[in-house]
């Protein structure tokens, strides 16, 4: 039992170091929020918060149009994480439940495009956008992203082990159809896998800069991140102000994780017993 209780106590000792180390950058974002740039970089740090926060919180909103730049994000968010919970599970589905030629060879492929820096595809990325005529839109941001290799390869892995083949079989002798089956039967199986690789998709798509940054060039189609962007200017940076847009935008998804969280974990372990 002795031995048993110190590796207890290591192991909270450990997680409490490992949250704090998360929380912390959180905290002096706050704290930076609420003080000035004298007192950000001045030496020993302050560590208690100031009393400037909502005074910068309304420089927010009046120096960039802050709340339509949430919005912005929230609907291209959205929308990513529900492509990337259909999209991907379709994908998924077809690449580990169904029989067709050069199977293997195209899921390789897949596979192998998360082997490729996202860098690399912005110009040819940027091209197809502009061809279109989708420059300052928010489908530019959207489109691209509503589905991925990961999250297909995620699936197609959760969907494998998952799914027995004998349940489908039985399915299509019952006279369902392809759909029905990812629909009614498979879909519903992995819902907490697929809300996971959503809730990915969402956090990827709020916190993303530099594809947002090239594509979007009025102030009403800013996303968050650009929105925090434009209240640095050329020649110095307001701290303050800076890490308040900052703190406003990161508390959405506070709140997110807030009511999800557990539904989070719950399916990233589901996911990893059953893998």
């Amino acid at each position: 039992m002795k031995k048993a209780d110190r590796v207890r106590w290591w192991t909270y000792l450990l997680l409490g170091v490992a949250t704090l180390a998360c929380v912390f950058p959180l905290y002096w974002m706050f704290v930076v929020a609420t003080t000035d740039t004298a007192t950000a970089t001045k030496l020993p740090p302050e560590i208690l918060p100031g009393g400037n926060f909502f005074h910068l919180a309304g420089l927010v909103f009046t120096t960039v149009p802050f709340v339509r730049s949430i919005i912005n994000s929230l609907v291209v968010a959205g929308s990513i994480g529900i492509g990337h919970a259909l999209l991907c599970s379709l994908a998924g589905f077809a690449f580990a439940k169904l029989r067709f030629p050069g199977r293997n060879a195209l899921f390789l492929v897949v596979v192998l495009t998360m082997t490729v820096p996202t860098q690399l595809a912005v110009i040819p990325q940027y091209m197809i956008i502009s061809s279109l005529g989708w420059v300052d839109t928010l489908q530019a941001l959207i489109v691209p992203g509503l589905a991925s290799a990961f999250g297909i390869f995620w699936m197609r892995q959760h969907l494998a082990t998952t799914i027995s083949d004998e349940i489908l079989q039985a399915a299509r002798i019952d006279g369902a159809g392809t759909w029905q089956i990812f629909w009614r039967i498979a879909f519903p199986l992995v819902r907490p896998a697929a809300f996971v690789l959503g809730l990915l998709g969402f956090v990827t798509a709020w916190n993303d800069f530099l594809w947002p940054f090239i594509v979007l060039k009025s102030p009403e189609m800013y996303t968050a991140q650009i929105a925090i962007k434009a209240l640095q200017n050329s020649y110095s940076i307001d701290l303050g102000l800076a890490m308040s847009g900052s703190f406003l935008a990161t508390l959405p998804l506070i709140v997110l994780f807030v009511f999800v969280g557990r539904r989070m974990v719950a399916g990233i372990m589901d996911g990893a017993f059953k893998g």
